[in-house]
């Protein structure tokens, strides 16, 4: 009974990497390359406080590094979106569920993408406030 109550109630990670292979391996991936860097700059840069160019250097990094996986989410979400309109073009009178999981699919990186720019303007916001 107890494997039933765990196999309906997946983990964290399980439904994490459910998403990660749902949204595209390539594309979520490269996202989450994006995130965990951001996440270790923010790491970096809460150690080199004292040194203020290096800081500087960080923050800049955080802040590219977030804004290359919004813009990437949103291009993998155009992408997406060309693929789904293709087959629903090919398939002719489509289904609105269908419609709807590829709509959701779509979302994916996009959501990931902004997330990731979020933690990152969020380190930096702490960090200035921190540093001054």
């Amino acid at each position: 009974m107890n494997f039933v109550l765990l196999y309906q109630n997946p983990g964290f990670f399980s439904q994490l990497a459910d998403r990660i292979n749902e949204g595209g391996p390539f594309a979520m991936w490269t996202i989450l390359i994006c995130f965990l860097t951001t996440i270790g700059l923010i790491i970096f840069a809460s150690l080199k406080l004292s040194q203020d160019h290096l800081f500087k250097k960080t923050l800049s990094l955080i802040h590219h590094v977030g804004l290359f996986a919004l813009v990437s989410g949103l291009l993998f979400q155009f992408v997406g979106l060309i693929q789904m309109f293709d087959a629903i073009e090919s398939w002719g009178n489509v289904s609105t569920e269908l419609l709807a999981g590829g709509l959701k699919v779509t979302l994916l990186t996009i959501i990931f993408g902004t997330f990731t720019f979020l933690i990152g303007r969020l380190g930096i916001i702490i960090l200035t406030a921190i540093k001054k």
